[in-house]
């Protein structure tokens, strides 16, 4: 194990890393506040009401 760290920079290992590791996680979380499911500062969105028609009115019958 000593042989690959006398390859690469310890420090600069673990900051690249932790760089990598923070990106994914900020990706991850923005991902999923695009969700419905999954959002969890503004709730579900519920979908918008829409304007029901009535039903068509039937002609009343002459008598």
């Amino acid at each position: 194990m000593w042989r690959i760290w006398r390859l690469f920079d310890p420090v600069r290992t673990m900051v690249a890393q932790g760089v990598f590791l923070f990106a994914l996680a900020a990706m991850i979380h923005l991902i999923l506040l695009s969700t419905n499911k999954f959002n969890w500062l503004d709730g579900p969105k519920t979908a918008a009401p829409t304007a029901q028609s009535m039903p068509a009115a039937t002609p009343a019958a002459k008598s």
